[in-house]
């Protein structure tokens, strides 16, 4: 029988020094008794994935709207694919695996419906009432949104793990400050892990949507040497292979490279940064877990493509700007008229202000259901 005290040494004998263990968490914002056979992070894990915050990111977009098809990617798979990439990077780092999970998972948790134009329709519409911002979002629907025990509000995460969400960076995300969080001192390895973890996941299967998606063509892809090499190397081992298999081949190709060029550069910086404990990470000021120059140079190009080609692509444009128009009359209307909203909803607004607990009730929303409300308040031939 495995206790959780086997658990913490078995962590102690096989994980690195630098690595963060369970047995040094810095604890809960409610004391907790521990569990027989989980440790922290594992329990925080399991409450991330029974979260109502983590089923909505099945029906939440991650680069295109939910009923435009459903081949493409959402936040949820998205938030699979992060987990499974920086559970393999945190194993072959002798890293806590649990952690980094537990960090992946709970990665979008504030993300709104419709993506980052969402977001960005949100932070416009919350100008002078603190704006929104997905980290900030995320800690909130952690510690405050999600209702399910009768001891403590939120999910009553670890410190580690809330100290990720609000330190998560990346092109589309940007770290909040807040003084609990020790904004000065670097976070763990695992949290860095699911940094990097997150931009492979969306620049590779953004990739993969974005060819199916036929705004993407594989004769542009073919100029681009990260792409080139491996499309060359493939084409000449399966010949007569199938274009979709082709493709699968690529992208995957591709992921595992980026993966072990990022392990083998961040083994080199923790031995030359000579890091022999957590507290010599947070005290870091160079980012530990990185790709090496050369990966950094063959990224760029690929990044680029994406910004200008996907991301840009005029009907990706359109869906955002259609997204916004949802989101700024659903805001709209709910605040000058917030006896519409649900009344567990209405009981917020005396504590938090409307404009706040409009804003937590729109970001909570999947796609569908920001579409369904929607055409229920403004279509007139719609059943309320």
């Amino acid at each position: 029988m495995l206790t959780q005290d086997q658990i913490k040494k078995y962590e102690d004998q096989l994980l690195a020094s630098y690595a963060m263990k369970s047995s040094a968490t810095r604890g809960r914002a409610h004391m907790e008794s521990e569990h027989a056979y989980r440790t922290c992070y594992q329990r925080d894990r399991d409450r991330i994935v029974h979260s109502a915050a983590f089923r909505r990111l099945e029906y939440k977009t991650q680069v295109f709207v939910n009923h435009e098809g459903d081949y493409y990617r959402t936040r949820l798979t998205h938030t699979i694919e992060v987990a499974q990439i920086a559970r393999t990077i945190a194993a072959a780092l002798r890293l806590n695996a649990d952690l980094t999970e537990a960090v992946a998972l709970a990665h979008d948790l504030g993300h709104t419906p419709f993506g980052h134009s969402g977001e960005d329709a949100l932070n416009e519409l919350m100008s002078g009432h603190g704006g929104f911002n997905h980290n900030f979002q995320g800690l909130r629907v952690v510690d405050y949104l999600e209702e399910r025990y009768p001891d403590f509000p939120g999910l009553n995460l670890t410190w580690e793990v809330r100290e990720w969400i609000v330190k998560h960076s990346s092109a589309f995300d940007k770290a909040v400050k807040i003084k609990e969080f020790r904004p000065k001192e670097a976070p763990t390895l695992e949290t860095q892990v699911v940094d990097i973890a997150d931009e492979i996941a969306y620049d590779n299967h953004d990739l993969d949507d974005g060819i199916t998606s036929g705004l993407l063509k594989e004769s542009e892809l073919e100029k681009l040497a990260i792409w080139k090499d491996i499309w060359l190397d493939i084409s000449r081992k399966y010949a007569k292979i199938d274009i979709n298999k082709k493709k699968y081949l690529i992208i995957r190709s591709l992921i595992n490279m980026q993966v072990t060029d990022l392990i083998r550069e961040t083994e080199k910086r923790i031995v030359s940064l000579k890091l022999k404990s957590c507290a010599d990470v947070k005290k870091s000021r160079l980012k530990v877990v990185s790709f090496s120059s050369q990966m950094i140079a063959l990224r760029k190009p690929l990044r680029e493509f994406l910004k200008e080609r996907l991301y840009r692509h005029y009907r990706v444009i359109r869906m955002s700007n259609k997204a916004k128009l949802f989101i700024q009359k659903l805001f709209e209307y709910y605040v000058d008229r917030p006896e519409a909203l649900p009344t567990s909803t209405q009981n917020k607004i005396l504590r938090d202000g409307v404009r706040r607990v409009v804003c937590d009730y729109i970001a909570g929303m999947t796609d569908r259901y920001a579409l369904d409300e929607y055409k229920k308040l403004f279509d007139p031939y719609q059943k309320v």
